[in-house]
């Protein structure tokens, strides 16, 4: 039995962590998640929306199988997790979580993966690790900071509280907070307009974020040019510069365009 399922249609694709009743992570998730990403890295998809079945969006790692097991076993589980974990994070195309319910441990630091994260008003977010004795193994605790600063990540991570989508939205870690029943529909309307934006330029906004994340303002403009000048080579930037140099001619508001992703 599948742990998740995915689909691609109208360039928009749906992962869909399944594995009631808690939404777990174990082994066979995980690869399941990389094969589902591997698919969509080379589809037409131009977003990504990734979700769960259930109550909850995921209470995290499967841990069923943690005590006694010999730590060299562990650290290739968490090893393996993370690698596809990052896969996610480095796809080319916005992704975007939408989260219901609880989402906790592994499911929280599946979510930070995504760059934008809607939430139900009645969401909750949480490390539950330091009640495990162990730490965000899958990078939450410095991907939180640096959203919503050390203080808050510090605090969250050694108390294990669960924290409201509404603070998290404060915080900057959550982008949106939806009503529950409005929930899906909104994130579908994000999509479908992310969906006919400039694809090749949020890659580059992508590469550009994850360019400061590593080494900061100055790394970041090193990287830019190399970065944002191929844009002008694509025909999506073309159109839309002409099409802004027509309307500046004419004296008429600059059209919104359907970009093609190319």
């Amino acid at each position: 039995m599948t742990h998740l399922t995915f689909t691609v249609q109208d360039q928009m694709a749906t992962i869909v962590l399944d594995n009631p009743p808690q939404n777990r992570i174990d082994l066979q998730m995980a690869d399941e998640l990389s094969e589902a990403i591997t698919a969509i890295g080379s589809s037409d998809a131009r977003v990504v929306i990734i979700r769960s079945e259930g109550a909850d969006f995921s209470f995290g790692g499967d841990i069923m199988t943690w005590p006694g097991a010999e730590t060299r076993e562990l650290r290739a589980l968490f090893e393996r997790y993370m690698s596809v974990f990052n896969q996610l994070e480095l796809l080319p195309m916005p992704v975007i979580a939408e989260v219901q319910g609880l989402c906790f441990g592994g499911g929280f630091e599946l979510a930070l993966r995504a760059d934008l994260i809607f939430a139900a008003e009645s969401a909750e977010f949480g490390h539950p690790e330091q009640t495990l004795g162990i730490v965000t193994l899958l990078g939450g605790i410095y991907r939180v900071a640096e959203r919503a600063g050390k203080a808050r990540a510090a605090e969250w991570a050694m108390t294990s509280e669960k924290v409201p989508a509404s603070e998290m939205s404060r915080a900057g870690v959550v982008n949106r907070v939806v009503s529950d029943d409005k929930l899906r529909e909104e994130v579908l309307a994000f999509a479908q307009r992310i969906a006919t934006g400039a694809t090749r330029a949020y890659a580059a906004h992508k590469a550009l974020l994850r360019t400061w994340s590593l080494g900061g303002v100055a790394a970041a403009d090193q990287a830019m040019f190399d970065i944002a000048m191929p844009l002008f080579d694509r025909e999506d930037t073309q159109a839309g510069l002409n099409s802004a140099v027509e309307a500046l001619k004419a004296g008429r508001p600059r059209p919104v365009l359907e970009f093609q992703g190319r």
